[in-house]
C-alpha cells in the first residue's frame, strides 16, 4: 500500500475502539479516569470507554460514576460485573464517508451554535433525542443550526476525535421540520469543513434506524462495521 492508504488503514482500526482513542487521546482535556477506563467528564455525554473494550475496568470507574448514572459504552459484549446493572443492550452501525466533497452550499441558513445556544439545543434534544447528549457537549466540537424566529429546528455537530477521524453527532430535526432536508444540508456542511481540514467523517447510528441509515448511505457514508452498544449504570447503595 502506498503511504496515504497505510494511514487510512491505521486509522480505521482507531474505530475499532474510539471511545477509547478519543477519550485518552485529544479529548483527554474533556474526560476524567485512569490509565484503564475514562467518561466524558460530567456535563458531556454520558459515554465510557476502556483500555481494553472486551475486558473493561469498570472498578476503575468507581469513583468517577454517580449510582444511577446512565451510561452509553459500545464495543463491549462480556458479562455485566458485580455492582453494575445493564438498561439496554442493541447493536448500532458505524458509518465512514466514502463520498466526494460536496459543494458549498450558501442558501442553508446554519448557525454555528455557541454557549448562548444550549438552552435551545437542548430543547431540541428532548424532543428528538439524537443519543447521549448535555449541557456541554457543544464544546466537542463545531455545532450548527436552523432557526425558524428564536426556535432551533434541527443541528448537527461534531462529538469524537482521534487521529484524523472526526465523527459527525447530535443530528436531530423538529418533527414539524422534518422531511425537508436540513439535517441532510448540515451533515455535508460539516463533513465539507471535516474535509478541508484534512480529516476523515464518521458517524454512528442505531441498526433499527433504517431512514437514518438510508439517508446516510445515499450521501456518501458506507458500513464499516456493527458494533455493540449497551446503557449500564452503577448500582446504588
Amino acid at each position: 500500500m502506498g503511504e496515504s492508504s497505510a494511514q487510512l488503514a491505521a486509522a480505521m482500526r482507531l474505530l475499532d475502539n474510539i471511545v477509547w482513542e478519543s477519550l485518552a487521546g485529544p479529548q483527554a482535556r474533556f474526560s476524567s479516569g485512569t490509565a484503564t477506563a475514562r467518561r466524558y467528564a460530567r456535563g458531556f455525554s454520558a459515554i465510557i470507554g476502556f483500555a481494553d473494550a472486551q475486558n473493561p475496568d469498570f472498578d476503575a470507574l468507581v469513583p468517577f460514576c454517580d449510582p444511577d448514572e446512565h451510561f452509553y459504552v459500545g464495543a463491549w459484549t462480556g458479562p455485566v460485573p458485580t455492582g453494575w446493572q445493564l438498561h439496554a443492550d442493541t447493536v448500532g452501525h458505524q458509518m465512514v464517508w466514502n463520498g466526494e466533497m460536496s459543494a458549498n452550499d450558501p442558501e442553508l441558513a446554519a448557525v454555528p451554535l455557541d454557549a448562548s445556544h444550549v438552552p435551545q439545543m437542548l430543547e431540541l434534544v428532548k424532543i428528538r433525542p439524537p443519543g447521549p447528549f448535555a449541557v456541554r457537549t457543544r464544546e466537542l466540537g463545531d455545532y450548527f443550526g436552523v432557526f425558524e424566529g428564536a426556535r432551533l429546528v434541527a443541528m448537527a455537530g461534531e462529538r469524537m476525535e482521534a487521529g484524523p477521524l472526526r465523527e459527525v453527532s447530535g443530528v436531530c430535526t423538529h418533527p414539524e421540520f422534518e422531511g425537508r432536508g436540513l439535517a441532510r444540508r448540515l451533515i455535508a456542511k460539516l463533513v465539507r469543513r471535516q474535509m478541508e481540514r484534512g480529516q476523515f467523517p464518521f458517524l454512528h447510528v442505531m441498526r433499527d434506524n433504517v431512514h437514518a441509515r438510508e439517508i446516510y448511505t445515499r450521501m456518501g457514508f458506507r458500513l464499516h462495521q456493527e458494533v455493540a452498544l449497551r446503557v449500564v449504570s452503577r448500582c446504588g447503595a
